[in-house]
């Protein structure tokens, strides 16, 4: 699964690092890091991440592809 997380949107509000923590990963305070290419073993969380996500900052799979347009 692709993942995109939209930097200008994210707050930093953390959920996804919480999570998915072998995704996602705070850099300070509010920088996120994460890994486009999601581990099979690691997909239900970042759903479960992107749908907790307060501002709908992270892209999963097919909205990857649909967002670039």
């Amino acid at each position: 699964m692709q993942t995109v997380v939209d930097l200008t949107r994210c707050q930093g509000y953390a959920q996804c690092v919480f999570l998915a923590p072998e995704v996602f990963h705070l850099h300070g305070q509010e920088g996120l890091l994460y890994a486009p290419d999601v581990p099979d073993d690691q997909a239900e969380r970042v759903r479960q991440a992107a749908a907790a996500c307060p501002v709908q900052a992270i892209l999963l799979g097919e909205e990857v592809n649909a967002g670039a347009r």
